[in-house]
């Protein structure tokens, strides 16, 4: 094997523990968290079927590209929760050591392309990492409403929590965001988010 391939291939199998890295939102039926893995696939597909709705023209694959490799840091770092602020404090830290060593497995070539659209992302300023931190926030909020808010109530998410979040959600997708505003309103209804 070149060592190229033996690089690549290496980095594929540490990035494949990606499924044992669970999130704090449960799947569609809330049977189960969902893992890093899946929900970066989620959002993949996503890209490609909401681009329309995002505010500016997107190069759609340079946003898979992106949700795809957004939390492969968390082999390292591990999930943070939106909403812990301890674990907050010291995630970017975190993140840009497991991104060294991570991205660090692959070719040079690849190592440069990754870690940029990485930083690309964590950065918020383009129209595609908007588009992508969108679609990140989108993800877990539609699950929640779909498993009628359980998430949000186990860890009593307040509304002005949920806004912080996504104070920069409109500046990626309009519409998107309008979206998601009918589904915190309803949970707010429905008691499963706090009311500020």
């Amino acid at each position: 094997m070149n060592e190229r391939l033996k690089k690549q291939k290496e980095f594929l199998l540490e990035v494949d523990k990606m499924k044992q890295i669970y999130r704090q939102t449960h799947i569609a039926g809330g049977s189960r968290q969902e893992n890093d893995a899946e929900h970066s696939w989620h959002l993949a597909l996503m890209a490609f079927l909401l681009s329309e709705h995002a505010n500016q023209a997107v190069d759609v694959l340079k946003v898979m590209k992106m949700v795809l490799i957004h939390d492969l840091v968390e082999v390292d770092a591990g999930d943070t929760y939106a909403y812990d602020e301890k674990g907050n404090a010291t995630k970017r830290q975190r993140e840009e050591k497991a991104a060294d060593r991570i991205f660090g497995i692959l070719p040079e070539d690849q190592r440069r392309e990754i870690r940029s659209l990485w930083e690309e992302f964590e950065a918020y300023e383009t129209p595609e990492s908007q588009f992508a931190h969108v679609l990140d926030n989108f993800q877990p909020l539609s699950l929640n409403d779909y498993n009628e808010g359980v998430d949000w109530s186990r860890h009593q998410v307040h509304k002005h929590q949920i806004l912080k979040r996504n104070a920069k959600t409109p500046q990626g997708s309009t519409a998107i965001w309008e979206c998601m505003e009918e589904i915190i309103e309803k949970n707010i209804e429905k008691g499963n988010i706090i009311d500020d």
